[in-house]
Parts: structure tokens; C-alpha cells; sequence
């Protein structure tokens, strides 16, 4: 234990490649309580949203409850947290659904094929990238990204499930428009039973999680409406239920398709491979702070890539750490993986012996807990907090959830993704540089004697760089210092204060070679203060460090640097001055 009530796996021996193994050395009583009862929750939560979400993938429900037993087991076997519960999730199951429909040509044997091979892709992609170390490439989907991403994915989520909420005889559609079109051409085929189902379902979902949370809502209002809808006929009164639900347990076997259908599905597999491993590893670092036990970031890719190969070798589609589940695993006391195998074995039970049972479910209800679930993920305090703080993560924000509900999800990722890093090689193309000690001549600094000579002084300049110096902009600093040389004719000295340059490249060391020499041949010296150590080593190898020190211009601080070139006192250098205490003008 580890001063929480929740216990810290061994991860030595043979736990170092199958975790679980550490979570059972010293497994308690106690902790068997809780998790047993964790896993049930979670299960009865499971088998109604399995299904839903199947039917959100364009496949049928029983193979969200294939989804939901094998990779579980899977994942328990190899994940890290004690509480992140995996399984279909809404996201997830959009993706496949859009990667899916239009190659399957509207053959049904072709689409669950296709949906094997594509959670067996996801699942070697994350495998391969948990065994490379590169759970760190998924840091390129800021949050800006995911949060526009997930606030129209749901939108999209919700508007195509409106169809069977209202019982349209609609074709199914990707994009919001597209679904928006289809919509607005059925609406003379709304069924008036199918809407009354979908008020009852989705009031009694919202009315039951908002008053009392603690009870299974989504498994209550699909026995209710089911026990209604079996007494009242309601299938022959034109509502669309399941009908006939396979029973039993997936026989493993291999998908086998052309090398063609890898090739058209392998986009589709990495965006689902990285936004199935960003929603499981943000609940599960969330999760594993409360509780204090560590998370691996690789490991975890390892894990659920191997439950989606899971998933595609036993006739499912891709799965993923869910938010709501997780929080409801962990609010139910989960404290290590078992929880995660109890939840798949009560699933199991459920496939071998109750899919009867859902004979007369309606549609509308799995349409219902779809809606209810997913209205949620709409983050409008992010768009107001991101725009807030700096423009372009708002625009970045937005940009995502316009590409994405105009034209489909993977474009949408892709365009987040691509405008996000273009505006940061911008950002750090164009450094911030301030000049130190000089001013607007404001009231606000023209008595504070400790910059009073360095405002006034023409001779030197104090300058400083907030940024890596690489390629991108080493021609940048190399301008702006050389225009400052010439602005002022009476310069004598610039001094560089490096404290905030992190690193550097060979354009950087030939930016500060070119300055030394150029500035002297204008009689100005340049001096070199507070260069960090990987700094001065690469300068060092470049060739250009020596020639510097050797003319007496390197300085420990700014300070040092001012009584070496015989100037008033400065402002010291490094983090040690906050910036908006030091008087400064923008280059």
C-alpha cells in the first residue's frame, strides 16, 4: 500500500512485462472486495454501452460485447493502472464506423472483416510504438487539438444517431453536413412511437444520473424499455429493435483481406491509434495521481495495442480507455487490473447467456445512451479559456472543430495537427527579443537610478533571447543585432545575455560566429553572458567558442559583462529576475 488504501505493484521480474503478475504478489482480501465489486459496476455499465456503441461502429451490438471481453483480459494482463477501464468507446467507434463505410460497399461480411483488420492495424501500431518508446509523439496533439477534435466529434456522434431516435428511414452519413442532408430529405418518415421511446430513454438516463448517479441508469432504462417494448409488441408497431442477438463467445481467427484494404485503412488505423491511446493515458494519469500509483506511458501503449489485436483476431473493433467507465471503476473502488477481469467476466456471461433477453430492445434506446453519453464531451470552457490565453491555440481549437464537423474526423486531426505545429516552427522562427535596461522614456522608469545610465548610455546595448537558436531563426537574431549596430552609431558593446537560450545547432554557432566578426569590423564587441553549458559545448565543438573567450568577452552574468566593458550596474541575469521587473524594449 501506499498510504492511499490503494496498492504499489512489484514491477520487477517477470511483472516488468506482464504487470499483473506484480499487482498479485501481495494482493488482499480487502482489495479483492473492492475490486469484484468495481468490476460488476463497471459491467453492468459495459454491456448496454458495448452495444450501443457497436451499433455506432456500423456493426452489429454483439461484437461490442466481443470488444468488451478478450482485450479486457488483455489489457489486464499488461496495463499499468489500477483503475483506467477499457472497451469500446464513442470516439473510437465514429472513427471506424467513417474509416469503414466506404470501403465496405455496403456488404456486411466485408465491413466486420474490414473492422477486424483495422483494430488489428491500431493494435500493432501501438504495440510498435510502446516497444520503440514513442508514446511521447502523441505531445503533438496539443490539447487545443483534442479538445476541438472531441467537442465535434460528439456534435457529429449525436446528429447520427438522430436517425434512429426519431426513427427516419435515412441513409447513414460521415459528415455533419452529409448528416444534416439526409436528415432534412427523411423528415417527412419521423415514427411517432420511435420519438415517444427516445423521450422516455433519454429523460430516464438524464433524470437518473443527475438524482441518483449511484445506480446502473444506462442498464435500467434498457431493462425497462425492453420489458415495455416485449409487452406492447412495439417491433410490430414499426419500432426498430435488435431482433435476433447472437449468443456465445468469438472463435479467434486471422482477417483476410487484400493488401489493398491494409493500405486504405492504415491512415484511419494511425489516427485511432493515437487518439485511443491520448483518451486512455489522460484518464489514467488523472486517475493514477489520486491514487499514487505509477503510470508508464509505453507500457500503457503496449497494453491497449494488444487488446485491440486482441480485439481484431476475436471479430470486434478497436477499443480504448474510456473517461465515464474509468470514473465509474474508480469512484467504485477499483484498486488494481482484477477489477478489469471481473468486468470481462461477467461480459462473457452475459454474451453465453442473455443476449435473448435483448430481443425487444429498440434501437432508439442504444441511439439514447449514445446521445446522452457523448453530449458531455462538448468543452465550451475550453474554447473560452484557449482563446483567452493566446489566440492561435483558439484558433487552432477552432480550425480542428470546423475541418472536423465539415469534413470528417481524420481530416480534422490532421488539420489540428498540422496547424498547431506550424504555428509553433512560427513561434520559434521568431523569437522573443528584448533589449534589457532600455525603455520607452516613460514617467514609469525615468527616476529609477538603477537604469538610468544604461537608458541614457549609447554605448551599450543589453540584449536578450527567449528561445532555443537553431536554423529557423538564426538569421533572424543575426539581422536584428546587426540593424541595432547600425540604428545607433555610438555603440560600442552588445552584450548577448543567453541565460534564456536552452540549446542551439550549427546555424546557431555560425549566427555567433558571423556576429562577432561583423560587429568588429563595426567596431562593436560582442559579449557573451550566462551561456548555459549545452550551449557553450556545442559552440565549443563549432569552433566558436574560443575565439570569443580568447578576446576577453565571456561572462559568467550581465553584471560582469557591464564592469568589463566599463558600464553602470545591471540587472543580474538568469531566472532570477522575473521578466516584467526588468526594464525592457521589445526588438
Amino acid at each position: 500500500m501506499n498510504g492511499t488504501g490503494y496498492p504499489r505493484p512489484d514491477r520487477s521480474g517477470p511483472a516488468r512485462v506482464v504487470p499483473l503478475l506484480g499487482w498479485l504478489r501481495h494482493y488482499e482480501r480487502a482489495t479483492l472486495r473492492h475490486d469484484l465489486i468495481a468490476g460488476l459496476t463497471v459491467a453492468v455499465m459495459l454491456v448496454p454501452q458495448s452495444m450501443a456503441y457497436a451499433a455506432l461502429a456500423g456493426m452489429p451490438p454483439v461484437t461490442g460485447l466481443y470488444a468488451s471481453i478478450v482485450p479486457l483480459l488483455v489489457y489486464a494482463l499488461l496495463g499499468t493502472s489500477g483503475s483506467l477501464a477499457v472497451g469500446p468507446v464513442a470516439i473510437t467507434a465514429l472513427m471506424t464506423g467513417a474509416a469503414l463505410a466506404p470501403l465496405a460497399d455496403g456488404d456486411p461480411t466485408r465491413y466486420a472483416a474490414l473492422a477486424g483488420l483495422l483494430a488489428l492495424l491500431v493494435g500493432v501500431i501501438q504495440v510498435l510504438m510502446g516497444v520503440l518508446r514513442l508514446g511521447v509523439l502523441v505531445n503533438f496533439m496539443s490539447h487545443s487539438v483534442l479538445s476541438g477534435f472531441t467537442s465535434a466529434a460528439a456534435i457529429v456522434i449525436a446528429a447520427s444517431q438522430v436517425k434512429d431516435l426519431l426513427g427516419l428511414d435515412a441513409g447513414r452519413a460521415e459528415t455533419f453536413p452529409e448528416i444534416a442532408g439526409s436528415l432534412w430529405r427523411s423528415a417527412t418518415t419521423v415514427h411517432g412511437v420511435t420519438v415517444l421511446v427516445s423521450l422516455v430513454s433519454v429523460a430516464g438516463l438524464v433524470l437518473l444520473r443527475r438524482y441518483v448517479p449511484k445506480l446502473p441508469g444506462a442498464l435500467l432504462v434498457v431493462a425497462g424499455v425492453t420489458v415495455v417494448s416485449a409487452a406492447f409488441s412495439l417491433g410490430t408497431r414499426g419500432v426498430e429493435i435488435l431482433t435476433e442477438v447472437p449468443g456465445g463467445l468469438p472463435a479467434p481467427a486471422l482477417p483476410t483481406l487484400a493488401g489493398q484494404d491494409v493500405r486504405a485503412l492504415l491512415p484511419a488505423a494511425v489516427a485511432i491509434a493515437l487518439v485511443a491511446y491520448m483518451e486512455g493515458i489522460a484518464v489514467a494519469k488523472a486517475l493514477a495521481a489520486r491514487t499514487r500509483q505509477h503510470v508508464n506511458p509505453n507500457q500503457e501503449l503496449t497494453a491497449v495495442g494488444s487488446a485491440n489485436v486482441a480485439a481484431g483476431i476475436f471479430q470486434a473493433f478497436p477499443v480504448a480507455g474510456g473517461f465515464s467507465r474509468s470514473a465509474v471503476n474508480f469512484s467504485a473502488g477499483a484498486r488494481t487490473p482484477l477489477a478489469t477481469v471481473f468486468t470481462a467476466l461477467m461480459v462473457a456471461l452475459t454474451a453465453l447467456f442473455l443476449t435473448p433477453a435483448f430481443h425487444h430492445l429498440p434501437k432508439a434506446v442504444l441511439a439514447a445512451i449514445v446521445v446522452v453519453a457523448v453530449l458531455g464531451l462538448i468543452d465550451r470552457r475550453a474554447a473560452v479559456t484557449a482563446w483567452r490565453t493566446r489566440r492561435s491555440d483558439g484558433l487552432t481549437l477552432a480550425l480542428t472543430f470546423l475541418v472536423t464537423l465539415m469534413f470528417g474526423v481524420e481530416p480534422g486531426l490532421a488539420a489540428g495537427v498540422a496547424f498547431s505545429l506550424s504555428v509553433f516552427l512560427w513561434r520559434s522562427a521568431r523569437p522573443h527579443l528584448a533589449e534589457l535596461g532600455r525603455v520607452p522614456d516613460t514617467d514609469t522608469y525615468r527616476n529609477l537610478d538603477r537604469y538610468a545610465g544604461l537608458v541614457t548610455d549609447p554605448r551599450i546595448a543589453i540584449v536578450r533571447v527567449d528561445g532555443p537558436l537553431y536554423f529557423a531563426n538564426a538569421q533572424l537574431l543575426e539581422d536584428r543585432l546587426l540593424a541595432l549596430a547600425e540604428q545607433r552609431d555610438a555603440l560600442e558593446a552588445v552584450v548577448l545575455d543567453a541565460s534564456a537560450i536552452s540549446d542551439t545547432d550549427v546555424d546557431g554557432a555560425h549566427a555567433v560566429a558571423e556576429l562577432h566578426q561583423r560587429l568588429a569590423a563595426r567596431g562593436v564587441a560582442l559579449h557573451l553572458a550566462t551561456v548555459r553549458g549545452p550551449v557553450r559545448d556545442l559552440l565549443a565543438r563549432a569552433g566558436v567558442w574560443q575565439p570569443v573567450y580568447a578576446a576577453g568577452h565571456v561572462h559568467r552574468d550581465v553584471t560582469a559583462a557591464l564592469a568589463a566593458v566599463g558600464g553602470p550596474p545591471g540587472p543580474a541575469a538568469g531566472p532570477q529576475v522575473a521578466p516584467a521587473s526588468v526594464p525592457q524594449e521589445v526588438l
